[in-house]
């Protein structure tokens, strides 16, 4: 089957369904519904390879995530891979981008063996792309990760600092007063939007934030496991924590619970992302929900559209969605 059979079948022109087939948007609805059952009913398949010789475009996005295999990312590049294949696109998944971006960028981005760049990657500072491209033309490059990322660059990201407020609130509507940290460190030694959230609901509330009872940790359940350490070690706990990510507050309070602290009774323990194990623990995790499928999907959409021509990519776009709370049994009222 050809693109001329569907157009016969949907009694359309080739070029409505080649424009419904790469740029559906651009398309009336019920057109475009119409030629998809066309599709469906005569069976046709996109001849992708055929179309990136006619395009010189690889029809092709690259993604870079660190640890493909934690749940988090795996989450969201699911519906990367999802939400591209709509559209027409493959995908290359990489696992992370090395010690040199820019011979990582010329291997991949600029071989024309990708046509644009998701990065969920933190650890590249995305200020050492600008200028990679030929005639100084902006990268087709979305950032999607826990902070604001380069200015310069597009990006979709959720609301990290506000929601660590919102944390912050739900503790301090049990009854909790003295509240505690576990913090990561942010990219390139800045302080991360998830701390300055906790410092800033401790103002907003009124709370005296004591050093001694802040830890910084680096987004895993060993360093977890330190911070319970540490804070086994004072001479008074604090009466709940919240944790920049779920990681961390299961490291803190398996290790909590073997030294006989038990959440929520004798503290609360809070954490961010909901990964899908928080809610298996005893007690299941008190955390703030990151709409991962959103973000894979709204990211790809992103990056697509500056590729095909539909938004610019000399005027950045950021999108910040919300991120829930997403209350379970690690938190309670303070006795």
């Amino acid at each position: 089957m050809t693109i001329q059979d569907v157009a016969r079948h949907a009694k359309v022109s080739a070029a409505t369904v080649s424009r419904v087939l790469s740029a559906p948007e651009r398309v009336a609805e019920a057109t475009r519904e119409r030629v998809m059952e066309a599709i469906q009913e005569t069976g046709y398949t996109m001849n992708l390879a055929a179309r990136s010789l006619r395009l010189k475009a690889a029809q092709t996005i690259l993604v870079a995530a660190p640890k493909i295999g934690n749940p988090f990312y795996s989450t969201i590049v699911d519906a990367v891979i999802q939400e591209a294949q709509g559209r027409g696109y493959g995908v290359l998944v990489s696992s992370g981008i090395g010690d040199d971006p820019t011979r990582w960028m010329g291997d991949h981005l600029l071989s024309n063996r990708a046509d644009g760049l998701l990065l969920f990657d933190r650890a590249l500072d995305t200020r050492q792309l600008h200028g990679l491209n030929e005639g100084g033309r902006p990268l087709p490059l979305v950032a999607a990760y826990d902070e604001v990322p380069d200015p310069m660059v597009n990006s979709v990201i959720t609301d990290n600092r506000q929601a660590a407020v919102r944390a912050l609130r739900h503790l301090y509507e049990l009854g909790h007063r003295r509240i505690g940290h576990v913090s990561a460190p942010s990219r390139h030694g800045t302080t991360s939007e998830r701390k300055l959230g906790y410092l800033d609901g401790m103002r907003l509330l009124g709370l005296d934030v004591r050093e001694d009872w802040v830890f910084d940790g680096d987004y895993t359940m060993p360093s977890g496991v330190a911070a319970a350490e540490y804070l086994l070690s004072l001479d008074r706990l604090p009466s709940a924590v919240f944790c920049g990510n779920d990681d961390m507050a299961i490291g803190l309070m398996h290790r909590l619970r073997a030294a006989g602290v038990l959440c929520p009774r004798d503290i609360s323990i809070m954490g961010f992302d909901d990964i899908d194990i928080g809610a298996m623990l005893d007690p299941s995790l008190t955390t703030m929900h990151q709409p991962r499928e959103q973000i894979g999907r709204r990211a790809t959409q992103a990056l697509i559209d500056i590729i095909e021509g539909t938004i610019s990519g000399t005027d950045p776009t950021h999108i910040v969605l919300t991120s829930q709370l997403v209350e379970r049994n690690s938190t309670a009222a303070i006795a």
